[in-house]
């Protein structure tokens, strides 16, 4: 697989999957910094178990058509608060965070004071594989357990209803 392609798939990310270890692939919004991706995960933000402490992740990302394209093996590079690359960095991933509340210095601070992770995912060019390495079939799995599922009930009608 050429670099190009893992390149443009970087610069034109906003969501990538991403698992640590063996654990499942969670879908993560992300924001491409140079030739890496940075995301936050912790209190208050995305659910990313395992990633902050992590020291490679495998990341997976889509191209224009919605189709997974690359699947790569990521160093994971967790940002301190207060440092230069932290003042650099999580300024503008909180600019593109949806839904905030609060300016993005308020982001930034809730962050740094609720121990939230901004990570660096910097992807291994030679570990890299393309469309033509990856395999055709879909890799669909059954949705996990949760217990934010809830039993559907009958709707309930107050005269009868007659069929036709």
């Amino acid at each position: 697989m050429s670099a190009g392609v893992l390149e443009e798939a970087i610069k034109k990310a906003a969501v990538a999957w991403i698992s640590v270890a063996d654990g499942p692939a969670y879908a993560l919004w992300c924001m491409p910094v140079e030739a890496s991706l940075a995301v936050v995960s912790g209190p208050g933000e995305q659910f990313a178990p395992g990633l902050a402490e992590a020291q490679r992740a495998t990341v997976r990302l889509r191209g224009d058509h919605g189709g997974l394209i690359v699947v790569t093996e990521a160093t994971v590079t967790r940002i301190i608060p207060g440092s230069d690359q932290w003042t650099e960095v999580a300024p503008q991933l909180a600019g593109k965070r949806l839904n905030a509340s609060g300016g993005a210095d308020e982001v930034v601070a809730r962050w740094a004071a609720d121990d939230c992770a901004v990570v660096l995912l910097t992807p291994a060019t030679e570990t890299a594989s393309g469309t033509a390495d990856l395999p055709a079939d879909s890799h669909a799995e059954p949705p996990r357990d949760t217990p934010a599922r809830v039993e559907t009930r009958k709707p309930f009608r107050l005269h009868r209803v007659t069929r036709r």
